[in-house]
Formats: C-alpha cells, sequence, structure tokens
C-alpha cells in the first residue's frame, strides 16, 4: 500500500506543531512561569528548548523520514537484525494511548467553556467564588462532562477517516491559522489593558533577585522539563509525520520552524495572560486552575468580557483538538501498518477504544474521586504522571540512544537522513557527537529522576 504524503510542507510544518502546540504551551507554560518566577524561567526555558529539543526532535522525525513507517515497523526497519529495539515502538503506541485517555477530557473542558462563555454563562456572576462554582460543577457532573469528551472523541476520528491530507493536513491547517490570528488579537487586546505592562515585566525581564526566592536549581529544572515536555517527544508521535514527509528538506531546518512556532505560541500565551492577571491583580501562582479560575475572573471584569473569554477558549480548543488529531492519526496509522487494518477498521475500532478508555479519567471528579491509583494522585494526574514522568523522557532516551549509539542505527546514518535536503544542516563537528552522545543523555535521564 502506497504511504499517503503531505500536500505540502506548509500541511507539515503546521501539524506536527498543532501536535508540538497543545495544552502545555497554553496552558502549563504560563503557570510553570508564575510559579518559577517569570523572565529568567522563560530565558532558561529557551536555552533548553534548543540544546535538548531541537535534537531530539530531528531524531524522532529521522526515524520516521527514513523507514517510512509508523513505530514498531520503523524501529524494525531500520534496527540491525537481531537486535530489540522495535520494542519500544509498543510502549510508544501505549503512551499515545494514555495521553489520549485524560487529555481528550482536558480538551473538552476547553470545548466546554467556550460554549459557556458563548452562552453567556458568566455574564453577571461577580464573585471569584460563583466563578470557580462553574468549573467545580462542571466536573461534579459526569454526563456534561461526557458530553463534550464524547463530541472531542468523535470529531477527531471524523477527521482523520479522511486521511492525511483531505482529513488531517486540510483541518489542521484551517485550524492552525485560526489559531496564530485569534493568539495575536487576543495578546494585543492584553497589552492595551491599564497595568498591563507590570505583567510584561514580570514575564520577560529576568530577575535573579525573584528567581532566587524560588530556588535557582528549582527554576533550571522547571525549565529544562518544560522545553522537554512542550513538544511531547518520546511517544512516537512526531516520527509518524517524518513517515509522511518529503526529503527536500533537511531535519534540523523543519525541526527549528516546528520548535519556533510551538514557542511562538507558548510566548503569545503568557502575553495574554500576565498582563490581563496583573492588570485585574489577580495571583499567577495558582498552578493548574489558572485557566478555568483565575482567568474567567479576569473576563467577567474586563470590558466586552464575554467575547474575550469566547475567543480565548476558541483558542484553547483549537490548541488541544490539534493535538488529539495530530495523536489520533499516530493511532490510526500504527494500527494500518501493523495489522493490516483498513483506515475505515481502524477509526471505527480506535473510536470505540478511545471512547471507553477515556471514562476513568472523567469519572475520576466524581463517581471514582475516591479512587487514586499512582501515588494518591486522582485519575488524571496518574495517567499525567505516566506518560509525562516516564514514558516521554524514556522514549525520548531509547530515540537519542537509537540514533547515536552504535548497536542502534548509528551515529552516522541519523546524521546523513537529517542532513538530507536544502536548509540548516547538523554540524560533523567532533564537540557535537560528544555532546549527543554523552551529555544530552545524562540531562535527560536528570529530567527523568527529578520527574520520578
Amino acid at each position: 500500500m502506497k504511504r499517503e504524503n503531505f500536500q505540502s510542507r506548509l500541511g507539515f510544518l503546521l501539524v506536527s506543531a498543532g501536535c508540538a502546540i497543545g495544552i502545555g504551551n497554553v496552558w502549563k507554560f504560563p503557570y510553570v512561569t508564575g510559579e518559577n518566577g517569570g523572565g529568567v524561567f522563560v530565558l532558561f526555558y529557551l536555552l533548553f528548548l534548543i540544546i535538548m529539543g531541537v535534537p531530539v526532535l530531528t531524531m524522532e522525525l529521522a526515524v520516521g523520514r527514513a523507514s517510512r513507517k509508523s513505530a514498531v515497523l520503523g524501529y524494525k526497519a531500520l534496527e540491525k537484525p537481531g537486535s530489540k529495539w522495535h520494542i519500544h515502538g509498543w510502549f510508544c503506541v501505549i503512551g499515545c494511548y494514555l495521553l489520549m485517555m485524560y487529555y481528550t477530557t482536558v480538551s473538552g473542558w476547553m470545548l466546554g467553556y467556550f460554549f459557556k462563555f458563548a452562552g453567556g454563562a458568566f455574564s453577571g456572576l461577580e464573585g471569584g467564588e460563583a466563578i470557580d462554582g462553574v468549573f467545580n460543577a462542571m466536573l461534579a457532573d459526569p454526563a456534561e462532562m461526557a458530553m463534550w469528551m464524547v463530541i472531542t472523541v468523535l470529531a477527531g476520528f471524523f477527521v482523520c477517516s479522511f486521511g492525511l491530507q483531505k482529513g488531517l493536513e486540510r483541518i489542521t491547517k484551517v485550524m492552525m491559522i485560526g489559531l496564530l490570528v485569534l493568539i495575536v488579537v487576543l495578546a494585543v487586546h492584553s497589552l492595551t489593558l491599564e497595568g498591563a505592562m507590570e505583567g510584561v515585566k514580570f514575564y520577560l525581564l529576568p530577575d535573579f533577585q525573584r528567581a532566587s526566592e524560588v530556588g535557582l536549581g528549582n527554576v533550571i529544572t522547571a525549565a529544562m522539563n518544560q522545553s522537554f515536555f512542550t513538544l511531547s517527544l518520546g511517544i512516537a508521535a512526531m516520527e509518524i509525520f517524518g513517515s509522511y514527509m518529503s526529503k527536500d528538506h533537511t531535519l534540523t531546518g523543519e525541526a527549528v520552524r516546528i520548535c519556533g512556532l510551538d514557542t511562538f505560541v507558548a510566548l503569545m500565551s503568557g502575553l495574554i495572560i500576565f498582563p490581563a492577571c496583573f492588570s485585574f491583580h489577580v495571583e499567577t501562582t495558582q498552578g493548574p486552575p489558572l485557566i478555568f479560575m483565575t482567568l474567567p475572573r479576569v473576563f467577567v471584569n474586563m470590558a466586552g468580557g464575554r467575547l474575550w473569554g469566547t475567543l480565548f477558549f476558541l483558542f484553547m480548543t483549537f490548541a488541544s483538538f490539534s493535538t488529539v488529531i495530530a495523536v489520533f492519526e499516530n493511532l490510526l496509522a500504527s494500527c494500518i501498518d501493523n495489522f493490516g487494518w483498513s483506515r475505515k477498521k481502524s477509526v471505527v475500532i480506535n473510536c470505540v477504544f478511545v471512547l471507553i478508555a477515556s471514562l476513568p479519567c472523567l469519572l475520576g471528579y466524581n463517581v471514582l474521586s475516591g479512587f487514586h491509583p499512582i501515588l494518591g494522585k486522582d485519575v488524571l494526574d496518574s495517567e499525567d504522571f505516566l506518560v509525562s514522568n516516564l514514558l516521554l523522557p524514556l522514549g525520548s532516551l531509547v530515540y537519542l540512544l537509537f540514533c547515536v549509539s552504535k548497536w542502534g542505527w548509528g551515529y552516522d546514518k541519523y546524521l546523513e537522513e537529517a542532513n538530507t535536503g536544502t536548509g540548516l544542516k547538523m554540524s560533523r563537528s567532533r564537540v557535537l557527537k560528544f555532546y549527543l552522545q554523552f551529555i544530552l543523555p545524562i540531562l535527560i535521564l536528570i529530567i527523568l529522576i527529578m520527574g520520578l
């Protein structure tokens, strides 16, 4: 069966960036920045993105492009006879399913809030208690959460049922362009608010004294974590798009562009959130509730808040849904490649499976609220722990070792694949080789140990 390809380079870049751009950028990035004292964190984040994110992204894309296959068969095509690297491919598939078991619920929350703001559910709510109550009421209602989750899953598989070009690429292009326009409009609006500049200073001017209050070591570790997780590396979510790529452009150049888009969205979401929070004297260190409790308070008090809240959650819906359909595509490709199923059969089976597998997370806030499977964490946090703290760093380490060690695919073959095409090339220097073979694995190990 002929492998599908992207129709255009723009399609590849927007779909890959869409996979990377998700809740991590627009939800996690601002609150982690807030918790870690602002500017200094952003500085280290950008540094680690260049020295860790870009190289591992080129490796995942290289395995995909060289093999033209999804995770398991990709390893099989490139590994030495008798070696067992392809076992990691199955862990990638499990990782993608695990990610979707909770991501579909959170994506549903974004969609739910978009309709709440559009429908005026927050109009007339003054106090913080009433606004927090909207989110708590949603969590307590399994039927409402199930409705938003089911819409997300059905819409996602519906898009993917049309194939790569007609489904994923066509819809993601529209959504991503919409997302980029929305984010600029929202950021410009935030910057015009009274007192907004205080937020910008906190966010973008490095203040080492403030960072030392949090602990510089903590700030650096948090920045390392965030720069690493923002690209969703390690579970073959990016590898699959490598397998659909043309050989016209170097992987380093494309990886830098994907990171650039991803970072642009993360930085701009901070420019939406920090000026608005400072303008309305709202704490930015509130952690995960920032999006669903803190920001609605800001929108409610803002002139035209209903419109701005609606646009913000439309942007959040696009950001999360672009990741959902990208990972669904990966799951479908894995089933088509490994089991020889048709796309139609893969869509039906995966859709049913994901709908059922998403239920524990959604019930974890109501019916199963007493169930804490891992380290006393609720269902969503337990599933996220397995993906973010185990499968992503471990998977990235496996991809790295596969590409740079003589027991795997081999450094020279990886470098040749990465440098095929026009554009930015990886240096052939011994310094880079030493860094990729010895220092980068240690950095990833640090992330893994800190996460555990």
